[in-house]
């Protein structure tokens, strides 16, 4: 039986930042972009999604949905046949960039998502190119159609999260780690410490990406996500 992959967006974004991939992986599988919206903490969202999910799947996260992802790991590790974490970070906030986060949610509570799009993602987190404008452009987008009251709530959600290290070292699926070359927000550094932890993770860093690689260089990451369903399930 050919697993369902589920894709989990990353914040502020719904299923057009796996557009690409979507595409690619629909004509041989069953394949879906599951929202994070329902909860303010990451172990609701996850609890929520656990609801719904098949029995079995394969999971990838981006960013704030690669920290739910690993909640997800965390719950149910029967479930997941294997992961793939984009741009993400297993550990928990410190009391200092939780408190850096309260600007923007005053700023969500307002209203205006315009700016706060570019607060939460800072376009220089993308790789530099004319194609950054066009993907901020889609993240303004995204964050309208989510609304305040979702983005509020992803953001309460990112400061009251957990570190996901001890997560890591027990999976025993096979995993990859995702990051493009530019990301400001999450550096190699930080991925290949990801990757390091969890047994059987590959490492696969994107040139010419920054933050969302999965549309910044949508061919490649697919590629990269192709060779990672590929792989054969790690024995029990």
């Amino acid at each position: 039986m050919i697993e369902p992959l589920v894709f989990l967006p990353g914040m502020m974004c719904d299923a057009r930042v796996f557009g690409p991939q979507l595409t690619a992986f629909s004509p041989m599988r069953a394949v879906t972009a599951a929202p994070i919206t329902q909860g303010d903490r990451v172990e609701e969202i996850a609890s929520n999604l656990l609801d719904v999910l098949p029995p079995r799947f394969a999971l990838a996260g981006l960013a704030l949905g690669g920290i739910v992802a690993m909640e997800v790991l965390r719950r149910a590790p029967d479930r997941v046949s294997r992961i793939a974490l984009m741009n993400a970070n297993p550990l928990a906030e410190t009391p200092q960039s939780s408190a850096d986060l309260e600007p923007l949610i005053i700023k969500a509570r307002a209203g205006n998502l315009d700016q706060l799009a570019p607060g939460v993602l800072r376009p220089e987190w993308l790789a530099p190119g004319p194609g950054r404008a066009e993907v901020m452009a889609l993240v303004r987008d995204m964050a309208g159609h989510l609304g305040a009251p979702a983005i509020v709530r992803q953001l309460r959600a990112m400061q009251r999260r957990r570190d996901y290290q001890a997560i890591l070292r027990r999976c025993k699926t096979p995993a990859l780690v995702l990051c493009g070359d530019h990301d400001g927000l999450t550096p190699i550094k930080r991925n290949k410490f990801m990757a390091d932890l969890i047994p059987y993770a590959e490492l696969a860093v994107i040139e010419g990406a920054g933050h969302l690689p999965t549309l910044e260089r949508p061919e490649e990451t697919t590629q990269a996500l192709m060779e990672w369903i590929k792989q054969p399930l790690v024995l029990q």
